[in-house]
C-alpha cells in the first residue's frame, strides 16, 4: 500500500510542478493543467511498473485505494479554485463558463427531441 501511495504522490507532485512551469511559461500566475499532468504521469507510470517491474496485489491495492479516494478530491479542489478565480475575474470569465453550459443544454434538448421523433 505504501508503494502505491508513493507512486501517486510522486505523480501528483510532478504534475503540479509541470502545471506551474507551464503557467509561468505562458505568463500566467497559476497552475495550468497540473492535475491532468498528474493523471497522465500516473497512467504512464502504472503501465511502466506493470510491464517492467511486475505488479503485485499489495501495490495494486495501495494505488487503487488512493486513486479512488484522493484524485477525485484533488479534482474537486481544483474545480472550486477555478470557480473562485472565475468569479473574481469579472463578467468575461463568467460568460465563458456559463455560455457553453447553456449551449450544451440546448443541444442536448434538440438531440433528445430528434431521437424521440425517430422512435
Amino acid at each position: 500500500m505504501i508503494k502505491g501511495l508513493a507512486l501517486l504522490s510522486f505523480c501528483f507532485i510532478s504534475g503540479m510542478w509541470c502545471g506551474a512551469m507551464l503557467g509561468s511559461w505562458l505568463g500566467i500566475d497559476a497552475n495550468v493543467g497540473g492535475v491532468g499532468f498528474a493523471m497522465a504521469f500516473l497512467l504512464v507510470s502504472k503501465e511502466y511498473v506493470t510491464s517492467k517491474m511486475g505488479w503485485n496485489e499489495e501495490f495494486a491495492f495501495g494505488l487503487d485505494f488512493w486513486n479512488k479516494l484522493y484524485i477525485p478530491i484533488v479534482i474537486a479542489m481544483a474545480a472550486s479554485l477555478n470557480v473562485k478565480s472565475a468569479l473574481s475575474s469579472g463578467l468575461l470569465a463568467l460568460l465563458a463558463g456559463t455560455l457553453p453550459v447553456f449551449l450544451a443544454f440546448v443541444v442536448v434538448k434538440i438531440l433528445l427531441k430528434q431521437v424521440n421523433s425517430e422512435k
